[in-house]
Protein backbone atom coordinates (compact mmCIF):
# COMPACT_ATOMS: atom_id res chain seq x y z
CA UNK A 1 0.00 0.00 0.00
CA UNK A 2 1.22 3.36 -0.71
CA UNK A 3 0.77 6.06 2.58
CA UNK A 4 -0.71 8.94 1.67
CA UNK A 5 -1.57 10.12 5.09
CA UNK A 6 -0.89 8.51 8.37
CA UNK A 7 -3.36 9.77 11.51
CA UNK A 8 -2.02 9.41 15.43
CA UNK A 9 -3.90 9.39 18.37
CA UNK A 10 -2.79 8.59 22.00
CA UNK A 11 -5.01 7.31 24.55
CA UNK A 12 -4.08 7.31 28.31
CA UNK A 13 -6.14 6.00 31.03
CA UNK A 14 -8.14 3.56 28.77
CA UNK A 15 -12.08 4.27 28.80
CA UNK A 16 -11.99 6.70 31.91
CA UNK A 17 -9.00 8.22 29.97
CA UNK A 18 -8.57 10.73 28.04
CA UNK A 19 -7.59 10.72 23.69
CA UNK A 20 -5.38 13.16 22.21
CA UNK A 21 -4.47 13.31 18.72
CA UNK A 22 -0.77 14.23 17.69
CA UNK A 23 -1.65 17.63 16.01
CA UNK A 24 -3.92 18.16 19.20
CA UNK A 25 -6.94 18.71 17.19
CA UNK A 26 -8.93 16.00 18.90
CA UNK A 27 -8.65 16.31 22.53
CA UNK A 28 -11.48 14.79 24.82
CA UNK A 29 -12.13 13.13 28.21
CA UNK A 30 -13.23 9.80 27.50
CA UNK A 31 -15.42 7.74 30.30
CA UNK A 32 -17.40 4.71 30.06
CA UNK A 33 -21.32 5.17 29.58
CA UNK A 34 -23.55 4.38 31.94
CA UNK A 35 -25.58 1.59 30.17
CA UNK A 36 -22.03 0.30 30.58
CA UNK A 37 -21.53 0.60 34.01
CA UNK A 38 -19.81 3.74 33.85
CA UNK A 39 -20.15 7.35 35.13
CA UNK A 40 -21.19 8.90 31.87
CA UNK A 41 -21.45 12.30 31.49
CA UNK A 42 -20.64 15.16 28.56
CA UNK A 43 -17.76 13.34 27.53
CA UNK A 44 -16.87 10.95 24.22
CA UNK A 45 -16.44 6.98 24.20
CA UNK A 46 -13.85 4.67 22.54
CA UNK A 47 -17.39 3.27 20.03
CA UNK A 48 -18.79 7.28 19.44
CA UNK A 49 -15.43 7.96 17.75
CA UNK A 50 -15.88 4.65 15.63
CA UNK A 51 -18.77 6.31 14.74
CA UNK A 52 -18.17 9.70 13.80
CA UNK A 53 -14.90 8.38 11.74
CA UNK A 54 -16.75 5.09 10.36
CA UNK A 55 -19.83 7.60 8.88
CA UNK A 56 -17.68 10.32 7.18
CA UNK A 57 -15.62 7.88 5.64
CA UNK A 58 -18.81 5.74 4.19
CA UNK A 59 -19.76 9.36 3.43
CA UNK A 60 -17.02 10.10 1.70
CA UNK A 61 -16.93 6.46 -0.28
CA UNK A 62 -20.64 6.99 -1.26
CA UNK A 63 -19.74 10.30 -2.65
CA UNK A 64 -17.28 8.69 -5.03
CA UNK A 65 -19.30 6.56 -6.24
CA UNK A 66 -22.26 8.58 -7.33
CA UNK A 67 -19.58 10.77 -8.99
CA UNK A 68 -17.96 8.04 -10.80
CA UNK A 69 -21.60 7.03 -11.77
CA UNK A 70 -22.19 10.58 -12.72
CA UNK A 71 -25.71 10.24 -11.04
CA UNK A 72 -27.55 13.43 -9.66
CA UNK A 73 -28.28 12.69 -6.04
CA UNK A 74 -29.77 15.21 -3.24
CA UNK A 75 -27.18 15.60 -0.45
CA UNK A 76 -26.18 12.21 1.21
CA UNK A 77 -26.28 11.24 5.11
CA UNK A 78 -24.59 8.40 6.81
CA UNK A 79 -25.75 7.48 10.34
CA UNK A 80 -23.14 5.08 12.09
CA UNK A 81 -24.64 2.82 14.97
CA UNK A 82 -21.89 1.27 16.96
CA UNK A 83 -22.96 -1.37 19.21
CA UNK A 84 -20.82 -2.68 22.11
CA UNK A 85 -21.49 -6.30 23.38
CA UNK A 86 -20.65 -9.65 24.09
CA UNK A 87 -19.46 -11.97 22.16
CA UNK A 88 -20.07 -16.12 22.22
CA UNK A 89 -16.62 -16.83 23.15
CA UNK A 90 -16.83 -14.54 26.80
CA UNK A 91 -15.16 -11.65 25.13
CA UNK A 92 -16.53 -8.35 23.83
CA UNK A 93 -17.00 -7.30 20.55
CA UNK A 94 -18.58 -4.54 17.84
CA UNK A 95 -21.41 -4.52 15.21
CA UNK A 96 -22.28 -1.56 12.58
CA UNK A 97 -25.37 -0.39 11.21
CA UNK A 98 -24.80 2.17 9.02
CA UNK A 99 -28.10 4.47 8.15
CA UNK A 100 -27.78 5.35 4.55
CA UNK A 101 -29.91 7.97 2.86
CA UNK A 102 -29.72 9.17 -0.95
CA UNK A 103 -32.30 11.71 -1.86
CA UNK A 104 -33.00 11.69 -5.37
CA UNK A 105 -32.39 7.90 -6.70
CA UNK A 106 -34.24 4.83 -6.76
CA UNK A 107 -34.45 2.51 -3.95
CA UNK A 108 -32.65 -0.08 -6.01
CA UNK A 109 -30.15 2.62 -7.05
CA UNK A 110 -29.13 3.47 -3.68
CA UNK A 111 -28.57 0.06 -2.30
CA UNK A 112 -26.28 -0.78 -5.37
CA UNK A 113 -24.65 2.53 -4.45
CA UNK A 114 -24.37 1.71 -1.09
CA UNK A 115 -22.87 -2.13 -2.03
CA UNK A 116 -20.08 -0.55 -4.13
CA UNK A 117 -19.23 2.46 -1.40
CA UNK A 118 -18.88 -0.93 1.40
CA UNK A 119 -16.35 -2.02 -1.08
CA UNK A 120 -14.20 1.20 -0.94
CA UNK A 121 -14.38 2.18 1.77
CA UNK A 122 -11.45 1.96 4.21
CA UNK A 123 -13.42 1.28 7.29
CA UNK A 124 -15.55 -1.37 5.38
CA UNK A 125 -12.58 -2.91 4.20
CA UNK A 126 -11.29 -2.98 7.91
CA UNK A 127 -13.97 -4.44 9.43
CA UNK A 128 -14.91 -7.03 6.70
CA UNK A 129 -15.18 -10.54 8.39
CA UNK A 130 -14.35 -9.30 11.27
CA UNK A 131 -17.64 -7.86 12.72
CA UNK A 132 -21.59 -7.63 11.34
CA UNK A 133 -21.79 -3.99 9.52
CA UNK A 134 -25.41 -3.76 8.50
CA UNK A 135 -27.34 -1.38 6.52
CA UNK A 136 -30.64 1.07 6.43
CA UNK A 137 -30.64 2.32 2.94
CA UNK A 138 -33.36 5.12 2.31
CA UNK A 139 -34.27 8.01 -0.38
CA UNK A 140 -37.31 9.80 0.87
Amino acid sequence: MEILYTAAATATGGRDGQVKSSDGVLQHDLRIPVEMGGTGGPYTNPEQLFAAGYAACFDGALGLIIKNAQLTAGPTQVTAEVSFGKNDGGGFGLEVLLKVHIPGVEQTTAEDLVAKAHEICPYSQATRGNMDVNFHVTVA
